[in-house]
């Protein structure tokens, strides 16, 4: 299982980078996208949320976390995602920058006489939340700090909210639209206030936050006539990585006796054996 599976379906404009050809053709170099398994589990329980097909609504999960990416998901399949050929890249995170202009690297390392590792070091572990707010790649204690008044926290978690919200709105550009928003990962599903920043102003696109639903974390948090859902939604990426070695699993073999049931009931038991667990998984054995 491979966290980049579901971005299999990017197009190539999508996947490609603007650099000479045969770095793709020879050396594999292009966007891979990750955070996948998150991406595919959340999506498609906001679709059983709604009623709705997956199939038939385009949707933007933002998996925000030490680690975060945003993802496009237009009838079900993955059309763009932030993460590239590595998740340094992207939006604003923990400790990683995402995208900067490639050309203050080497600006860097001459001035500063830093090797490649270093630069990576730099890039994948001393920025992002904690190299602008000086205070921690925490966003909760970051949060914390920019409320006592610390200017760089305050700018570190406008930069956060800034780039995500970049991010989504050429996203709804390429999908001719919107039906969904979905908050997941450790700072998605917990910090009302990085989802107010994140949706922020954007009521032109009809998509607004109902505050006090925010604030409880509700599971739908939209106000009573938006055009579009805003969801928060609890990841469990290690059961999406169950159903897909179940499917695979059960796929048809010669001389093999299967007990589904089985199957169901140990999986189920490691999460909670709940109902929607087993849901899921029945549901697996039947697609």
């Amino acid at each position: 299982m491979f966290d980049t599976a579901f971005h299999q379906t990017l197009d190539e404009p999508a996947y490609i980078y603007p650099l000479p050809w045969h770095y793709y053709a020879e050396l594999g170099i292009r966007r891979y996208g990750f955070h996948g398994t998150s991406h595919k589990y959340v999506s498609g329980v906001l679709a059983e949320k709604l009623g709705v097909p997956l199939s038939a609504l385009r949707v933007i999960c933002c998996h925000l976390g030490n680690g975060s990416s945003i993802c496009a998901i237009k009838n079900g399949r993955s059309v763009n995602t932030s993460m590239g050929f590595t998740p340094q890249s992207g939006v604003m995170m923990g400790t990683r920058s995402g995208d900067i202009d490639p050309s203050i690297l080497p600006w860097i390392a001459q001035r500063e006489s830093k090797t490649p590792q270093q630069l990576n070091q730099l890039l994948n572990n001393e920025s992002g939340l904690l190299g602008v707010s000086g205070v921690s790649s925490d966003y909760r204690d970051v949060e914390q700090a920019a409320n006592t008044g610390n200017r760089q926290a305050k700018l570190a978690l406008t930069l956060f909210a800034e780039r995500i919200r970049a991010t989504i709105g050429s996203y709804i550009m390429q999908m001719g639209g919107l039906d969904a928003l979905v908050f997941t990962g450790g700072i998605g599903e917990n910090s009302a206030r990085a989802r107010s920043a994140v949706c922020h102003n954007l009521q032109f696109l009809g998509l607004a936050v109902d505050e006090e639903k925010n604030q409880r974390n509700a599971t739908f948090i939209q106000t009573e006539n938006a055009l579009v859902k805003v969801a928060v939604i609890n990841t469990n990426e290690e059961l999406m990585i169950a159903q897909d070695v179940m499917r695979i699993a059960l796929r048809p073999r010669k001389g093999f006796v299967y007990q589904p049931e089985r199957v169901i009931r140990r999986i189920a038991a490691s999460h909670g054996n709940n109902a929607f667990t087993m849901t899921l998984c029945a549901h697996t054995i039947r697609t």
